[in-house]
């Protein structure tokens, strides 16, 4: 199976960048020499961004796998938006070309009735002749003669394929910004009918999913530190993802979150890119930041009670979630708030009882479609959903993985404030 599918993937991959070669320089060029140099630019930005994608389960140099992956990267979301761009410029091609040729015949006008006779007394093969007036100049042997229609045809794979070219890379540009310039604070107030009064208003800075790696660093990680301390919540939650790489190659990378401040402290739970990246190690690393790992246990926060569980992947590496260790022995008449990586989870969280689970992973689908995609796997992409008693809030996360790009899922840091039913 797995054989099956990296074939398709191949296939697609490959199918993807011949489709864009073909769009963008073959149809819009005529000079032979300078499509086939394309062509190999376009080859070798196909395996930088293979390279790119294989290189840390490689076991590649952190250095290089920076070289490869700021184009390998950022040519993976563009190649997407130009794929579609250009299917939606197929329907426009022959809307363009009939446009063009009525243009051309009504200039052409009517022909008199002395220039029809004219044309009979030269001939059959007269008639067949083309007008001297749309000949163009003779070309030489190694650029044949083109026809008045093979004109008509550039001109709209120009018109084309450079629209396709400005809306993607402006697409990407646009999605790439919105990544470097850090996320964006939102905030929603969540009712929770075991909530007392005394703990109305209290505020959890939800961080998921913020993938320090090859693209993004430090800096990265002090934009968000900074967001989330200008919120000024009572507890931090980073639900997982934080990292894409080991301790060795990230650690300095991840400083920076020993200086988020919260009134009662800040939490962590494990995601899936944490066994890919040496989770014990980075477990250690966590809490020498001050930040508090909760691996499938609970602990009490006034007016609640706080508990984590290990992610999902955890059960290929000896280490899968607890849900009886983390949440079996609390005190069931208090509201609890379960952080989990997965949305996913949250079945297993309703069964337990749990009145709110705090969740990332899906990041919203990061590039549109990947929503649609998203969905497929996940009860809720992003956003405030209910299941049962259980209600689910699932951020789209504060950083990306792979492209360093967003599109149609804005990254985000959410204060999520709990409200008691009797304030």
């Amino acid at each position: 199976m797995l054989v099956v599918v990296a074939a398709v993937i191949v296939v697609l991959f490959s199918g993807a960048h011949w489709y864009v070669w073909r769009r963008l320089v073959r149809d819009m060029t005529t000079r032979s020499r300078a499509a086939r140099r394309a062509g190999a630019a376009v080859a070798v930005l196909c395996l930088v961004s293979l390279g790119a994608l294989v290189a840390g389960q490689a076991g590649a140099p952190f250095r290089l796998q920076q070289i490869l992956a700021w184009p390998g990267y950022l040519w993976l979301a563009l190649l997407l938006y130009l794929v579609l761009a250009l299917l939606v410029g197929e329907a426009a091609r022959p809307l363009l070309l009939r446009a063009l040729e009525r243009r051309a015949s009504g200039r052409e006008g009517p022909r008199s009735p002395a220039a029809d006779a004219g044309t009979a007394e030269q001939g059959p093969s007269a008639a067949t002749e083309e007008p001297a007036a749309v000949i163009e100049e003779p070309s030489t042997a190694a650029e044949p003669v083109r026809r008045p229609d093979v004109s008509r045809r550039l001109f709209v794979s120009r018109v084309v394929g450079g629209a396709a070219a400005a809306a993607a890379v402006g697409t990407v540009g646009t999605g790439m910004h919105g990544v470097l310039r850090g996320p964006r604070v939102e905030r929603i107030t969540v009712p929770l009918a075991k909530l007392p009064r005394s703990a109305h208003g209290y505020r959890i800075a939800l961080v998921g999913d913020i993938h320090l790696g090859p693209v993004l660093g430090r800096a990265h990680t002090r934009r968000i530190v900074d967001a989330v301390n200008a919120a000024q919540p009572d507890l931090v939650a980073v639900v997982g993802d934080l990292v894409d790489g080991s301790v060795r190659d990230l650690g300095a990378a991840a400083e920076p979150l020993a200086g988020l401040r919260a009134r009662d402290g800040s939490y962590f739970v494990t995601g899936n890119h944490e066994y890919y990246s040496g989770v014990e190690e980075w477990v250690d690393r966590v809490r020498e930041l001050g930040v508090h790992p909760l691996r499938n246990e609970h602990v009490g926060m006034p007016g609640f009670v706080l508990a984590g569980v290990n992610d999902i992947t955890g059960e290929d590496h000896h280490d899968a979630p607890d849900y009886d260790r983390a949440l079996g022995d609390r005190d069931p008449s208090r509201a609890t708030v379960l952080l989990a990586h997965q949305p996913v989870m949250v079945h297993e969280a309703v069964r337990f009882g749990v009145d709110l689970q705090l969740s990332g992973h899906t990041h919203g689908g990061q590039l549109w479609p990947g929503n649609l995609v998203a969905e497929l796997t996940n009860p809720t992409v992003a956003g405030l959903d209910r299941y049962g008693d259980t209600q689910l809030y699932v951020t789209r996360g504060a950083g990306a993985w792979g492209p360093p790009v967003r599109v149609g899922a804005p990254s985000d840091i959410t204060v999520v404030e709990l409200a008691s039913p009797q304030a």
